[in-house]
């Protein structure tokens, strides 16, 4: 746990940069350094010049996919601790300071000050073949809406009565269903090859709803779902966890998602939720209940999603494949 004095980092990342924001000893210090190798470098170097030691610095930034991660695996691997944060986290953070200028020197000094008041979690580098099923499971992402992209234009070219460009983007939609199919063997083929995917990707598969695609999804995006000491813990890094609006008597707002994890996986679970509530007898017992108060459907779907990532993690924690008979083995403490 981070003390009064514990050297704390905030890094505003973005392609070309790192801005740098050092809170130590109650003052902020800046720095700037580009984003990549020898950047990552130079900013040990200014780090350890600032008189705290490498084992002590808490380092922390926000979430931003391909141009975080380097420097994160670059601080880790020198002995940094390092956090990554849900940037919405730190927005909300921002304006709880009343921080009225925004610009990448000030956004890295309310993330060193983020870190330093609510001591996030520590971030582990993903293994290797999550990364690379991570990496599959981008392209794929990219080629499903790419071709939903091209149905657009087709659709648009119907209309218009262009029929020869229709029928040149149906040729392109075929390529990229092709492309489609062999990333998906690859999926599966990487998944098969690496026992410990393979054994979770089989115990999310036996729950009614769950379809090889999502579990794939799952385990590229989340990685080992062990490393949550609970399913609440995971349900709220996906961002499932209910947010309420209530104050008082008086206001009285919907219950929603609260939208703070990976929507890449709240995505993927929208249908399988669906799928769930027809075939899945406890996930079908529970939304027949939610629906008899009256809950709206979109509300009840949002429940489920939840449903499922404890079940997920039931299964995958017992390491026991879905039984609806034996409720230990879906244990969601």
């Amino acid at each position: 746990m981070n003390s009064a004095n514990t050297p704390v980092v905030g890094i505003d990342v973005s392609k070309k940069k790192l801005d740098v924001a050092l809170l130590m000893d109650g003052k902020l210090k800046f720095k700037v350094v580009e984003n990549k190798a020898e950047g990552h470098k130079d900013l040990v170097k200014w780090l350890e010049k600032q008189g705290a030691r490498v084992g002590d610095i808490h380092v922390c930034m926000e979430s931003t996919g391909v141009y975080s991660e380097p420097a994160a695996l670059a601080l880790h691997e020198v002995g940094f601790k390092v956090s990554i944060v849900n940037p919405n986290l730190v927005n909300k953070f921002g304006q709880s300071l009343a921080v009225r200028n925004k610009n990448d020197k000030v956004d890295a000094g309310v993330i060193a000050r983020y870190c330093a008041m609510n001591q996030p979690p520590l971030w582990e580098p993903p293994a290797p073949e999550v990364k690379a099923l991570r990496g599959w499971d981008g392209h794929m992402a990219a080629l499903q809406a790419m071709r939903q992209q091209e149905l657009n234009r087709i659709e648009a070219n119907d209309v218009n009565g262009d029929e020869d460009v229709a029928e040149r983007i149906r040729k392109h939609v075929d390529f990229i269903d092709e492309e489609i199919k062999d990333l998906q063997k690859k999926i599966d083929d990487h998944i098969d090859r690496h026992p410990h995917l393979k054994r979770d990707a089989d115990l999310l598969t036996s729950i009614p709803g769950i379809a090889a695609k999502t579990a794939a999804k799952v385990l590229a995006r989340v990685g080992d779902l062990r490393r949550f000491s609970s399913a609440k813990k995971l349900a709220a890094y996906l961002g499932v966890t209910p947010k309420q609006r209530q104050s008082g008597s008086s206001v009285r707002g919907r219950t929603t998602m609260s939208h703070m994890g990976s929507r890449e996986v709240r995505t993927a679970l929208y249908f399988p939720a669906v799928s769930a509530m027809r075939y899945n007898p406890l996930i079908r017992d529970f939304a027949a209940r939610l629906k008899a108060t009256g809950m709206a459907t979109m509300a009840v779907i949002g429940a489920v999603m939840r449903k499922l990532v404890h079940q997920m993690y039931g299964v995958v924690c017992s390491g026991k494949p879905f039984d609806p008979n034996h409720l230990g083995t879906l244990n969601t403490a």
